[in-house]
């Protein structure tokens, strides 16, 4: 009898982990929503709803909920962390999957000798070295997340204030605040109230922060000066951009830009419909209230020339493609490392995509880097 009841706890517990809604994904360096979403053969949009209260720009070793469509689809996805083989698709870099494996494209070259004289081939089937045991136990301690309550506030515009500038107030990115207020897309005009939705922690503690701030009556921060100081305003002149947080600008330009991967090449395009190299760059940009210019070559000359071994994250990166003798491609630098620099891109063959300088065409074809945010 006691052998029976066993048995039958047994089933139920696994009829029950079959039916969980979500598996947790740890955050790894180099992913955005659409890397993921791929790896588990869903949407970007699939993974927002699932965490309402995720910030765009996804932290490092964070928690994500992913919708779960059946056991089976568990199994597959794991399934990236073991020893096996990936057939290679069209338009796919070895970049982009190591991403997908969670490897380091240095690990795919040594399990693959052939790549480095051959490169990827369409159909062909390259070994997927496996995950260390420590990256393992390192996923299982991240197992807990907590997932918050949104609120909704309300936030009046004021007059010369940026998209730019109350995103960051709420600690939001500007894609998400015209998401939550389509009317702003265009232009955000002074009196408009915006309705946002954001964690309740963190609209508790801008509450206390106002709070704090009517309280205190000191006349040195009342000037006009001070005030334009502190207020995240992007500022522009003819030859770079001044942002104020830098680091997190950035990120928001990188995931911004990668959100279009796959999008198709088009001459002229500045749309998810289709861009160009440069019709990238702008919209990229545009959304954080920084004008480009329209082309590659007249984006070169803004910002400051830097040399390779200094390139960051954000530089714009330019190249003289199919023997031009002038600039003729621009993209956005996205990581540096050994010094190979990986940008996001719309390419005439492949779209919006991530390539590397030591691709042999780009590191051929290279030109120059510019830093437009000091």
């Amino acid at each position: 009898m006691v052998f029976r009841l066993i048995i039958v706890l047994f089933f139920f517990s696994v009829g029950v982990f079959s039916q969980e809604k979500f598996i947790q994904h740890k955050i790894s360096k180099g992913e955005n929503l659409t890397i993921i979403a791929k790896k588990y053969g869903l949407k970007a949009k699939d993974i927002q709803d699932a965490n309402p209260s995720a910030p765009k720009v996804l932290k490092l070793n964070s928690i994500l909920l992913i919708p779960n469509k059946n056991q089976k689809d568990v199994v597959e996805n794991t399934g990236n962390n073991t020893p096996g083989f990936h057939e290679v698709l069209a338009k796919e870099t070895l970049w982009g999957i190591s991403k997908k494996y969670n490897v380091s494209v240095d690990d795919l070259k040594k399990a693959n000798p052939l790549l480095e004289t051959e490169g990827l081939k369409i159909g062909q089937q390259i070994s997927i070295p496996s995950l260390s045991s420590n990256d393992l136990k390192t996923v299982a301690e991240n197992e807990k997340t907590v997932i918050s309550t949104d609120v909704e506030v309300y936030r009046e515009v004021l007059p010369k204030e940026t998209k730019y500038g109350i995103s960051k107030e709420y600690g939001i990115t500007v894609a998400e605040l015209e998401r939550q207020n389509p009317a702003i897309k265009g232009q955000t005009p002074a009196g408009f109230l915006l309705k946002i939705r954001i964690p309740k922690e963190k609209a508790d503690a801008i509450e206390a922060l106002k709070a704090n701030q009517q309280l205190k009556d000191i006349p040195a921060i009342t000037s006009s000066e001070q005030i334009a100081e502190n207020k995240p305003e992007i500022k522009t002149d003819s030859t770079y951009v001044r942002a104020g947080n830098h680091s997190d600008l950035v990120n928001q330009l990188i995931s911004n830009a990668t959100q279009n991967i796959g999008t198709r090449y088009r001459s002229g395009g500045t749309t998810k419909a289709g861009f160009d190299c440069s019709g990238l760059m702008i919209c990229t940009f545009n959304n954080f209230d920084i004008k480009l210019p329209r082309s590659s070559i007249e984006q070169s000359r803004i910002g400051t020339k830097v040399s390779s071994d200094e390139a960051q994250k954000g530089d714009l990166i330019f190249f003289r493609t199919n023997g031009r003798r002038q600039i003729n491609h621009v993209g956005m630098v996205v990581e540096v490392a050994d010094g190979e620099i990986k940008f996001v891109h719309s390419s005439t063959h492949g779209g919006v995509m991530i390539s590397s300088t030591k691709e042999p065409y780009y590191e051929r074809t290279f030109t120059q880097v510019n830093r437009v945010l000091q």
